[in-house]
Formats: structure tokens, C-alpha cells, sequence
């Protein structure tokens, strides 16, 4: 099973809605082998997902957790398609 974690400053706001988003696309997928969860960037470890996303803005206090993928826009659904459907491919599971 593939673990994506979302991280913002809070672990609240910005990244439970990029959470819901990425449920959405994988769902549009039809890739059900996925688990997605939220966190505060401050608590987050690495050890917590495969692959991290998180907004530009975040983009430098990110780099210890490892595999992390940058949006340029965390409400651009094209761009998080695009990211989600190129992991999804990277892992084989599609």
C-alpha cells in the first residue's frame, strides 16, 4: 500500500483539503490502494508516508521527509491530477 501524507503549517486547514482532493483523484483513478493522511509540517515524520505533497510555500522546511513533491498551487485540481496520476504511475499502480 502507497502512504501519501499532505502537510501544512497547522496540519488543519490546507492540507486536510489537499487530502480530500487527492482522495478525489485517485478515486477518478479507480486507484484504491492508496492511503492518504494529513499532518502539521512541524510534527510530520518521514518514516509517516512514501511520498509527501505540499504547497510551494513549504517547499524548503519539507525536504527532511524524504520523497517530496511540490504543487504551485494547492487549489489547482489539474496540477494535483497531473502530480497524483504521475505517482500513481511511478508505483504501478496504474
Amino acid at each position: 500500500m502507497l502512504r501519501i501524507g499532505t502537510a501544512c503549517g497547522s496540519g488543519l486547514g490546507s492540507s486536510f483539503m489537499v487530502q480530500m482532493n487527492i482522495e478525489s483523484v485517485l478515486r477518478d483513478l479507480g486507484v484504491s490502494d492508496v492511503h492518504v493522511e494529513h499532518y502539521d509540517l512541524g510534527g510530520a515524520n518521514p518514516s509517516e508516508a512514501d511520498v509527501w505533497i505540499v504547497g510551494r510555500d513549504l517547499a524548503d522546511s519539507a525536504t527532511h521527509l524524504g520523497d517530496v513533491r511540490v504543487l504551485n498551487s494547492i487549489i489547482d485540481m489539474d496540477e494535483l491530477q497531473e502530480l497524483v496520476t504521475a505517482i500513481c504511475q511511478e508505483k504501478g499502480l496504474i
